[in-house]
């Protein structure tokens, strides 16, 4: 932080602060959208607010597959919601400078910062009268020096003694990954945290401006205008998040966002060049037309320390045009990058098949690569270097690509063989099937015990294939088996040891074998031709909606089944089982069991590493950052 340019100290001259601090250090923040709008309370007003299109993010309730589906709020026909102005009119609070006369005197958004009883100068144990120990007589405020140690009767412990990096952890508790809905605030206690001290608004600035969330593009402008004045910011930026990015709601038609000019190909651009530390760039659909040759280019090319990378949805034929024309520059991007190692072109469906012949062999270090439902190629996929270590792997919905060289891909390329954690390769067998019976019989056997999720979603799954998969079944903790002709039986397998004769026993008795319980918790049973709702609830064929197939705590069905079991749920008739659902997605989910060890123990909420912070079951896009699941990546996720 002690960068000459960096933004001027809370403690300077009151008079430099207020032309500098009223385009206030969180400009780009939501909390600050409408604070000098002509009416308060109607900049409070649900008129003024708007929700994330399509905006999916999980719920904290304690069970499984319960999310928060943010839905747009219609507008009245001819209204517009008027924020452009917002860029201009800044909030109009300042840090405790050389005029600070309290707490209460700060106004946030209109309101008193402060809710205590008394002013905080009543809490001045040194002074008999109601004024600051700095008040000076001639009207002016100035800081007093520091008390010296002997001056206290106890030595003085304070919070801003803690190591920087202490302080920075603690602080980025407060900081609130996810925008809210509308234009409410958000990281009001880190505002506060501004307001505290030197050493505060250091740590605080760091926790502020390493992660940024833009979830429309006047927060964009306001953000892009604060660091051109304050270029120092940028160097802390770590990650620029664009999953909540939307136009939509504004009361604007397509043709006033392009006039409006606030985020375009040019400015971001320009906001990439500011950020010349970013390790993260999460980028979307929304914002295909804006991402054109020379931002591919500063992304692949010009952010030397970038670790992680998401175009989820962007298929436009602009923007798969623009994406290959960039690498063929070869000067402009490396031949090797070496410091990319999370990759997300999930459903852009647009690139050609030669954008993965030319960008795959760069990724020396690659760790996750989504390309579900994208135009991948055999020959391109075998160009993944050697030197690879792919944990997460996502091939799903790739039609391009056919099963034995998936299947030899999967089984000798050193990339993959050792190190796979998540795998995907879900497809629609209406369609396509990716996989068929001797693929899976291939297949199976070669998987390592590190996997925890697979997704065989439309493989040609029969009986015979049991067998191969019940070791997986101690390992795995997802199983996507949708379409699968499994009987009962066989699904039962995965959760109570199956009797088997004892060939040294003339009267057929069974030889009990250690029994390992199964580590699976999420079942995909969707299309299965042998589940029904008949089948569900008979104990003495099926087992899974019982306490013997703990842990299993998901199942994934069909709408056929889903429907039914909606209106059984409603009438009362859980079972300990409960429907939950979103988009074209439903799940039958064990409702949490009360016992003397979960009251001791927390229950489990389904977070695991490879999961990188999302907590529920079944995801279906790989996520390439750490961080609360929300936003259009959350429909990708889970709801399509």
């Amino acid at each position: 932080m002690g960068a000459p340019n960096l933004p001027p100290s809370p403690f300077t001259p009151e008079k430099q602060l207020r032309s500098k601090v009223k385009s206030d250090d969180t400009c780009w923040d939501s909390s600050r959208d409408s604070s000098q709008s002509p009416s308060r309370s109607q900049s409070r007003s649900n008129s003024a607010r708007r929700g994330s299109f399509g905006s999916v993010k999980e719920d904290t309730t304690g069970i499984a597959q319960t999310f928060v589906d943010t839905r747009l709020t219609p507008t009245s026909p001819g209204t517009s919601v008027d924020m452009t102005a917002a860029v201009d009119r800044m909030p109009d609070f300042c840090c405790p400078c050389g005029g600070f006369m309290g707490w209460k005197h700060i106004r946030l958004r209109g309101r008193k910062a402060s809710k205590s009883y008394g002013d905080l100068r009543r809490l001045d144990f040194r002074s008999s009268s109601s004024d600051w120990v700095w008040d000076t007589s001639n009207g002016r405020p100035a800081l007093r020096e520091p008390l010296t140690e002997q001056e206290f009767k106890h030595p003085r412990v304070t919070i801003e003694k803690l190591p920087v990096e202490v302080l920075i952890q603690i602080i980025s508790y407060l900081a609130v990954d996810l925008p809210p809905n509308g234009y409410t605030p958000r990281n009001v206690d880190l505002v506060a945290c501004l307001l505290t001290s030197r050493t505060f608004h250091s740590a605080t600035l760091s926790v502020l401006y390493r992660n940024i969330t833009v979830p429309h593009s006047i927060i964009f402008s306001k953000l892009l205008k604060h660091i051109n004045n304050y270029p120092a910011l940028g160097t802390i930026v770590r990650r620029l998040d664009f999953s909540h990015f939307t136009s939509v709601g504004l009361g604007r038609t397509r043709q006033m966002n392009a006039e409006i000019q606030n985020l375009t190909s040019k400015t971001l651009l320009q906001c990439l060049d500011l950020f010349p530390d970013l390790m993260e760039c999460l980028l979307q659909e929304h914002l295909e037309t804006d991402i054109n040759n020379a931002v591919v280019q500063k992304i692949f090319g010009g952010l030397p320390n970038l670790r992680a990378v998401d175009f989820v949805g962007c298929s436009s034929q602009a923007f798969s045009i623009d994406f290959l024309e960039a690498f063929k520059a070869p000067a402009d991007i490396p031949v090797y990058l070496p410091q990319l190692k999370r990759l997300s072109l999930h459903e852009c469906s647009g690139l050609s098949p030669a954008v993965f012949a030319t960008l795959l062999p760069r990724l020396v270090n690659l760790t996750h690569l989504d390309l579900g439902r994208t135009q991948i190629t055999e020959a391109a996929l075998f160009t993944l270097p050697d030197t690879a270590q792919l944990t997460h792997l996502n091939l799903s919905q790739c039609l391009r690509l056919s099963g034995p060289q998936v299947v030899k891909f999967l089984t000798t390329h050193p990339a993959v063989t050792e190190s796979l954690v998540y795998l995907n390769l879900m497809t629609d067998p209406s369609r396509y099937r990716l996989l068929e019976a001797d693929d899976v019989t291939a297949l199976l056997p070669k998987l390592r015990s590190s996997l925890r999720s697979l997704n065989l979603n439309g493989a040609r799954i029969v009986p015979e294939h049991v067998p191969l998969l019940l070791p997986l079944t101690k390992h795995l903790e997802e199983l996507g088996l949708s379409g699968a002709d499994l009987s009962p039986s066989d699904l039962n397998s995965f959760f109570m040891p199956v009797e088997q004769p004892n060939a040294n026993d003339e009267a057929g008795t069974t030889s009990e074998k250690k029994w390992q319980p199964p580590s699976l918790h999420y079942l995909d049973l969707s299309k299965c031709p042998h589940i029904s709702l008949a089948t569900l609830f008979n104990p003495n064929k099926f087992i899974l909606v019982s306490p013997r197939s703990m842990p299993l705590e998901v199942i994934e069905l069909s709408d056929k089944l889903i429907a039914p079991l909606r209106d059984r749920t409603k009438s009362g008739r859980s079972n300990g089982w409960v429907v939950r659902e979103i988009g074209r997605r439903g799940w039958y989910v064990r409702e949490p069991v009360k016992t003397d060890q979960t009251l001791e123990a927390p229950l489990d909420d389904g977070s695991r590493w490879w999961k990188m912070g999302a907590r529920w079951w079944g995801m279906r896009k790989i996520p390439v950052t750490v961080g609360e699941v929300g936003g259009i990546y959350g429909h990708y996720m889970f709801k399509k």
